[in-house]
């Protein structure tokens, strides 16, 4: 009999059954059309990528009722609030977007997407995202508990990896 015992489980030999790959490789896939999606509404537009992605960010959560900051837009897109603040000049200067003063704490600044902004963002989604509704809106109320629910916990996993890193580089 061995006295060896085995190591931790190496996340990338360890087994996976097939309906964990074939949830990733699903993930995987709706991760490049999303990202092709935003190539696309950059184009439609007139925005680089980088741009149309963060105008998404804006549209969708204004829309949602909870509208962005510039730090919190800044932590969704993984940038410095630097390179974000450039960013967010463009789209100020292409009136895409619109930084105002909402708060009683006038240093707050909220984010909201400018009337055009949000009608090119209406008119791309109404074009492009037609599939993507029906989709979801196919779905029972319980699926997409379901779903909404096993996303958000993947999320918190990944933040979780994220934060560890953060701390690692410094």
């Amino acid at each position: 009999m061995s006295d060896e015992r085995p190591g931790p489980a190496d996340p990338l030999t360890e087994r996976w059954r097939p309906e964990d790959l074939a949830v990733l490789e699903a993930l995987r896939g709706w991760t490049v059309g999303q990202a092709e999606m935003n190539h696309h509404l950059g184009r439609w537009a007139g925005l680089p990528t980088s741009d149309a992605n963060a105008l998404g960010h804006v549209v969708w959560a204004a829309e949602g009722g909870e509208p962005l900051s510039p730090q919190a837009l800044s932590r969704r897109l993984g940038m410095t609030t630097g390179a974000t603040t450039v960013l967010l000049d463009r789209l100020e200067r292409a009136g895409m977007v619109v930084r105002s003063r909402e708060s009683a704490d006038r240093r707050r600044v909220t984010l909201r997407p400018s009337d055009e902004g949000r009608e090119r963002a209406r008119a791309f989604t109404a074009f492009a995202g037609r599939e993507m509704a029906a989709t979801v809106q196919a779905a029972s109320a319980e699926d997409l508990r379901v779903v909404a629910d096993f996303l958000e916990r993947l999320s918190g996993a990944v933040a979780a990896g994220n934060e560890r890193l953060r701390h690692r580089e410094g």
